[in-house]
């Protein structure tokens, strides 16, 4: 029956979101109807972003990798809890959820760094315009994204690969809706205290590290703010700054709840609602949040439509 690393589990059985019956379909509904708004936003992003050539700039190149991985991240966990929710019993194979663990890792960790660059770009845009094209520069931009992938990869290898060290008995049954490493801990009959280790440092150093970064290029883009005479212009930057700031709170605030805790089963149940935010809501909110409210984007928008409408007026002709 091994599975892998001295693993005596072949298969692990994930409990869900809810127990309750009675919430199953309800909550089915949501989360596809979440996911289907999230897709088919992020999609229409990168999409847009691709057939426009006035959203080739800086602040869209790292919008369209926000939607690409938000568009994955979603992709890693949302069908299993979908099919959660409409089976009595959700298997999942030891090699499948430790490599839906990876990806699931891998995804969030990028998604903080793509947050962190998106701030320092909008910092050096409104507090230093004059030094943006030499800040911002097309090899700055593809460093600081190749730098976000590969925080992401040393971060989930070094979570996979201390999970894989562990010797799971006869415990299989995980308290999420997604292989998460808390929950899975909890089932590991060796020491974990290692691994709890790990998850701190490697947790923390992902999430204050962007998180600084975010809070303090938009301190200093709020105080810039405060200096523009237009009350009107004043107002539209600081609607624009709330939205993002509400955002990079809920995602780095729920994940901060999840992981900069010590384990146990009381920590696991609330962390499991906490984490719907950053695994769910955040994907979903991004693309209204950065992109639909924009201006750039509805102008791209109405043209790729009126694109799409031309072609079709001249093939009903042809």
């Amino acid at each position: 029956m091994a599975a892998g690393n001295g693993s005596l589990v072949a298969e692990f059985i994930l409990l869900g979101l809810t127990d309750k019956p009675d919430l199953q379909l309800p909550l089915f509904c949501l989360f596809l109807v979440m996911y289907m708004v999230t897709q088919l936003g992020n999609f229409s992003l990168i999409i847009l972003i691709g057939l426009n050539s006035h959203l080739h700039t800086p602040m869209y190149f790292f919008l369209f990798n926000l939607s690409f991985i938000d568009l994955c991240y979603s992709s890693v966990f949302t069908p299993k809890m979908l099919m959660n929710f409409l089976t009595t019993k959700n298997i999942i194979s030891y090699v499948g959820c430790m490599t839906q663990f990876w990806f699931f890792c891998f995804f969030a960790i990028s998604e903080c760094y793509v947050l962190a660059s998106m701030a320092y770009d909008r910092y050096v845009a409104i507090c230093n315009p004059l030094l943006y094209n030499a800040a911002i520069s097309p090899k700055v931009c593809s460093s600081l994204m190749l730098g976000s992938y590969l925080m992401a990869f040393s971060g989930s290898m070094a979570h996979t690969g201390c999970l894989l060290r562990l010797t799971f008995c006869d415990a299989n049954t995980i308290n999420h809706y997604l292989c998460d490493i808390l929950p899975v801990l909890q089932l590991s009959c060796t020491n974990t205290h290692v691994n709890e280790l790990v998850v701190f440092i490697v947790a923390g150093i992902n999430i204050i590290v962007p998180s600084l970064t975010i809070f303090v290029s938009y301190g200093f883009i709020l105080s810039s703010i405060l200096h523009i005479s237009s009350t009107e212009g004043r107002s539209k930057t600081f609607s624009t700054c709330s939205s993002h700031i509400i955002a990079v709170s809920l995602f780095f605030g729920s994940f901060s709840f999840m992981y900069l805790q010590p384990s146990s089963a009381g920590s696991v149940d609330v962390g499991k609602i906490s984490s719907v935010f950053y695994t769910n809501v955040v994907p979903m909110m991004n693309p209204l949040i950065y992109s639909l409210r924009n201006k750039d984007v509805k102008v791209a928008l109405r043209k790729t439509l009126s694109r799409r409408n031309f072609f079709i007026r001249n093939s009903v002709i042809l």
